[in-house]
């Protein structure tokens, strides 16, 4: 497999105006916007921010192995960059980072899948990248790199070799998704879910529906949208190969007899038994998201649901940390919904603990939302929870809509070091607890102070 991305020709191709074309066949294995990164034969993108400007940092990438940069046209040139150094003049950096990864696609034209959705993107990612790459060279999103800069650089670091391009497609306004599928061209799209993450800036469920839809302004015609079939809000014909996925009887992938034990879920999906080493329902459903692409790509579906049975997630999503105390810490703390915390809660509450303790902090960017959606969150805490706690400003209103049923300790904390006290005698064999908030609250580092 090569790792050769393409050379200064290609670029100068895209961006005909430029000065210092010197090193015309100079590789480019890299594409790059971080300038504290040394990198051997990169191309630097200086992404212009609000609290930042890379064009400031040129002379830094030069002497760390950059071989080329973008430039824009209205930020001047320092005098001291070498002038056999190639600078490719565009009106717009982070637009022209758009255009080489559109580019660099077209020209590897391998298969795309694009993935979004309010919930379980990088999970569904991971299952299907992960399951696929046993049967085709498989280039997938690292990490979450889903949004404008992001997804570009994720297409920009595929071999030539890549027969299948998986990519996670992140937003919080409308109309990003509609750049990001109009970069990536995805031939199967996936929207897992529809909930509340980004509805201060999309206003209602509905406006988040509108906005994940925007996935198939770049699919071909005869592209294949894979949706959530329990949600009314996707029920409507987008494009014209629809494959629906859920727990409603009629559906084209129909999940059943869900069961969650220890350390694997089973179900059927259309009749054919699976297993996957993940916890809870959803996972069941982002799993027949993934059986329903690998039937699309013809790949034989009793060789893919052998592949689910043996997988492995990236850490802060449902990883289970076996403390020094005997307890289970569970860190979700990746990031959060009052949909994602609510699934998290629901497969706490079926494990085989007796101690169940939930740790949960703020979700952020629900605006006028935010006391509502913290409410919904205490309605599945039962009496199967021995104790809550939560940690910051908004979480405070979780307490608000607990069951009546719910009879254990609860405690509201402003801190983590406030928390840690709480926390620490709930440290004992025979204890699960569960850490999860949003991105911003760090609970990782909870975690890290107990374990």
């Amino acid at each position: 497999m090569t790792v050769m991305i393409f050379d200064l020709t290609f670029v100068s191709h895209l961006f005909p105006t430029h000065q210092g074309m010197d090193q015309d066949g100079a590789i480019v294995d890299r594409v790059y916007t971080d300038s504290r990164e040394t990198v051997t034969n990169g191309l630097f993108v200086p992404i212009i921010g609000d609290r930042f400007n890379g064009h400031d940092f040129i002379l830094q990438v030069v002497e760390q192995g950059a071989v080329a940069a973008l430039w824009q046209n209205d930020q001047p040139v320092p005098d001291d960059v070498p002038n056999d150094f190639p600078l490719f003049f565009v009106d717009d950096t982070l637009h022209a980072l758009q255009q080489l990864a559109q580019a660099y696609r077209d020209d590897i034209d391998p298969t795309v899948i694009g993935i979004t959705g309010s919930n379980g993107k990088t999970t569904t990612k991971e299952l299907i990248g992960t399951s696929l790459s046993q049967f085709f060279r498989v280039t997938k999103t690292e990490g979450n790199l889903n949004n404008l800069i992001g997804m570009p650089l994720s297409i920009l670091t595929m071999p030539r070799d890549t027969d299948v391009l998986v990519l996670e497609m992140g937003m919080n306004q409308f109309g990003e998704i509609e750049r990001l599928s109009t970069i990536a061209k995805p031939d199967i799209a996936v929207i897992t879910n529809i909930g509340e993450s980004h509805i201060e800036y999309l206003g209602s469920r509905e406006g988040i529906a509108k906005a994940k839809s925007e996935i198939v302004a770049g699919m071909p015609d005869d592209g294949f949208l894979i949706i959530d079939g329990d949600e009314p809000l996707l029920d409507s014909q987008l494009v014209r190969q629809m494959i629906r996925c859920g727990f409603e009887s009629g559906l084209d992938y129909v999940v059943s007899n869900v069961v969650q034990h220890d350390m694997n879920t089973t179900f059927r999906v259309n009749g054919s038994d699976v297993s996957i080493p993940l916890l809870g329902r959803h996972q069941a459903k982002n799993s027949a998201y993934a059986i329903a692409a690998a039937d699309i790509l013809k790949v034989p579906q009793r060789d893919m649901i052998q592949t689910l049975a043996d997988l492995t997630l990236p850490s802060m999503r449902f990883e289970h940390i076996q403390s020094s105390s005997g307890a289970v810490l569970i860190n979700d703390a990746y990031n959060a919904s009052a949909t994602s915390m609510k699934a998290s809660i629901d497969v706490v509450k079926q494990m085989a603990y007796s101690n169940k303790v939930l740790v949960l902090g703020d979700i952020f960017e629900l605006g006028e939302h935010r006391v509502t959606e913290h409410q919904k969150v205490g309605t599945v805490i039962d009496q199967s929870i021995s104790a809550l706690i939560t940690i910051g400003d908004a979480s405070q209103h979780i307490h608000e809509g607990l069951t009546a049923s719910f009879s254990g300790k609860a405690h509201h904390v402003q801190t983590i070091d406030e928390a840690k006290g709480i926390l620490e005698p709930w440290l004992q064999p025979d204890t699960v607890m569960l850490f999860k908030a949003s991105r911003g609250m760090t609970l990782e580092t909870l975690i890290d102070a107990l374990d």
